[in-house]
């Protein structure tokens, strides 16, 4: 293991699919307005950043979904069995505390933290950030973008990250206060001890 460095030359970037629409100052649009947008965008990938910008992304191809399929069904299993939290899917939006709105792969939360939510809550954007992140590089994802995006969570309370790179093998774990290390062709990654007993086996996702 070592530390993960941006190496923006080894990396060849892919063509950025994304779109990012830029609001402010003409328009400000809030985590609660932004669940509506999204209520009536069904068919679109949007995320809310901290800064108020609209990010709109292509569909996963077939090989990133039936991966992240993959993942997330690994999780559940694995919470069903524990019980001391929820898995969430890439379809799940958090209101994170500097008014982010992200989505990633997979996630899980302790079922305490969601008890004390309302049902009004529950029913909208979750506000919160999810005690463990899982975000999978697709083609056309830049590293540099997600890294970021894991950085975000560590900032605003996650407890463990995993950034899946696919292509190149790799897995990049993110955790409070400690450098990014980053994996080589791992056959399996142990959440423990924020989630104790969790094992990803990533040969079914290689």
């Amino acid at each position: 293991m070592r530390s993960a460095t941006r190496n923006k030359d080894a990396e060849v970037d892919p063509v950025d699919q994304t779109v990012t629409v830029h609001l402010k100052p003409v328009l400000e649009l809030t985590p609660d307005r932004f669940f509506e947008l999204a209520g009536i965008n069904r068919d679109l990938r949007m995320e809310l950043t901290g800064e108020g910008e609209l990010v709109v992304m292509p569909p996963a191809g077939g090989e990133t979904g039936s991966r992240n399929a993959e993942i997330t069904l690994q999780l559940g299993v694995w919470a069903k069995q524990d019980g001391t939290g929820t898995t969430f899917d890439s379809s799940t939006g958090f209101t994170l505390s500097n008014g982010a709105v992200r989505s990633p792969d997979a996630s899980w939360v302790e079922r305490s933290r969601l008890e004390a939510l309302t049902d009004e809550q529950r029913k909208k954007f979750v506000p919160l950030c999810p005690d463990f992140i899982i975000e999978l590089r697709s083609p056309t994802d830049r590293l540099s973008v997600l890294q970021d995006k894991m950085q975000e969570y560590l900032d605003n309370g996650a407890k463990l990250g995993w950034l899946i790179d696919p292509e190149q093998k790799r897995v990049y774990v993110y955790r409070p206060h400690s450098e990014v290390k980053e994996l080589h062709n791992p056959e399996k990654i142990s959440g423990g001890p924020i989630l104790s007993g969790f094992v990803l086996n990533l040969r079914e996702v290689w």
